[in-house]
């Protein structure tokens, strides 16, 4: 479900961008996991509250709602609206993990968790060429109506299989403070996206940026003051926030390198602008190659974990993670090269969700499981946005002209690949760090 709502349509992302007329394909893009920074913590206290498996369904139904939106959308004021709904499905993996947690003994949860985040990836292996050939025979719409097929479906398996929680909590839900850190988010993100094509001191951008940093401002005072804020920022801890700021960049970093897949493989070496994979190989393998590397990476993290900890298991994702990224470099003009650190990404971020959402569980009680995963979520969302939305205004501020069409510079596409890596390399350095505090307090 979260697949088809967030990297199935990287397939079709330059149809999309031709169908609206519009540059913007980090809106396009990026919206959904955007989105999710609100749902997450909001679903995620809801499911504290009222038990995960009715929220699950809810998750469910409104991505789905939002699917029909985009497949149906007429212009890209309707498509974006129909995205953010769509992003509530990012909820689905966290509340996947937190009922994992209620039902299996720690040591196996580990293991279940590392299937349950990366065991769909054996379904969209094979479901990368049958949406290729699916999008290029009915459009791009086809990928939102068959999402919005498996959220229905979905939700008719959980209803007739997944217990209620047994252990639940009351408790209030802040509104209030999800709307206020969605919105700063969008206006911040708005201004980044904006800046590039209207002027960084235009006035409609700096209106964005104001309003979206009060918001912003506006919600951590506020959320220091209330008893049960959407997120609790004294309640965080230490270890929770190394994980969480390590989460954060690692995998915004390769959301990003995602998101960068189909833009080079849309421009061929024959153009002459330095990087370029079209006609060397299908874009369905390359997304594909991912995936493979997730279903690898996530069962060998968790398994890992039982055994060395999650700590340890993060920080040598994040480093693998490096790696790859710098792989890249030879990947925008090497097909075979391309595949082979795409791979290398898909098992990273494989690890890498499993090993952050272990970790994080690990350092909350029952009662807050639901809340604690969110967060985890909330970093995942914030990340891919963030850096989405700072890549995709790196390539627009770096674009040439050729024969009346505007293209990405290889300055900007190589920009982009390196902002990834020291991305990647920050998060070593604090998985590096979170490994050595936890090595001492077992010790």
């Amino acid at each position: 479900m979260v697949d088809s709502a967030i990297t199935a349509p990287l397939i079709v992302l330059p149809e999309m961008l031709d169908h609206f007329d519009t540059d913007q394909a980090a809106w396009l893009n990026a919206s959904a996991m955007l989105a999710g920074v609100m749902w997450a913590p909001l679903l995620g206290k809801c499911a504290d509250v009222y038990g995960k498996r009715r929220v699950l369904l809810w998750t469910l139904a409104i991505s789905g709602a939002g699917a029909l939106l985009c497949a149906v959308a007429p212009s890209i004021w309707m498509f974006v609206p129909g995205r953010l709904l769509q992003g509530a499905a990012v909820a689905a993996m966290f509340l996947a993990v937190a009922i994992v947690r209620d039902v299996c003994a720690p040591r196996l949860a580990m293991v279940v968790v590392g299937i349950v985040t990366s065991g769909s990836a054996v379904l969209n292996i094979g479901s990368r060429f049958a949406l290729e050939g699916l999008a290029e025979r009915f459009g791009f719409q086809i990928l939102f109506a068959g999402s919005a097929v498996i959220a229905a479906t979905m939700a008719i398996c959980v209803r007739a299989v997944v217990p209620e929680s047994r252990v639940t909590t009351p408790g209030r839900i802040d509104v209030g403070g999800a709307l206020l850190l969605g919105g700063g988010l969008a206006g911040v993100l708005s201004y980044v996206s904006l800046g590039s094509e209207f002027g960084w001191f235009a006035p409609v951008p700096l209106v964005l940026l104001a309003c979206g940093a009060a918001a912003l401002l506006r919600w951590l005072l506020v959320s220091r003051r209330k008893p049960e804020p959407l997120i609790d920022l004294r309640d965080l801890g230490g270890p929770l926030a190394l994980t969480l700021l390590v989460v954060v960049l690692a995998t915004g970093s390769y959301q990003s390198m995602l998101q960068l897949f189909p833009l080079v493989a849309d421009v061929g070496a024959e153009q002459g602008l330095g990087y370029g994979l079209a006609g060397q190989g299908s874009v369905a393998l390359l997304l594909a190659a991912p995936g493979v590397g997730v279903m690898l990476g996530g069962p060998l993290a968790g398994a890992l974990a039982a055994r060395v900890g999650p700590a340890a298991t993060l920080a040598g994702a994040v480093l693998l993670g490096v790696a790859g990224t710098l792989g890249m470099f030879a990947g925008a003009t090497a097909y075979p090269a391309a595949i082979f650190f795409a791979l290398v990404l898909g098992f990273t971020v494989g690890a890498l969700g499993t090993s952050g959402f272990n970790m994080a569980a690990s350092l909350a009680p029952p009662e807050r499981q639901g809340l604690v995963s969110s967060l985890v979520m909330v970093m995942v969302a914030t990340g891919s946005v963030v850096l989405n939305f700072v890549g995709a205004a790196v390539l627009k501020s770096t674009s040439v002209a050729i024969g009346g069409d505007t293209v990405n510079s290889a300055t900007g596409v190589y920009s982009y690949v390196t902002i990834a890596c020291c991305a990647f390399a920050a998060a070593a350095v604090l998985a590096v760090v979170l490994s050595r505090r936890m090595s001492r307090v077992k010790e």
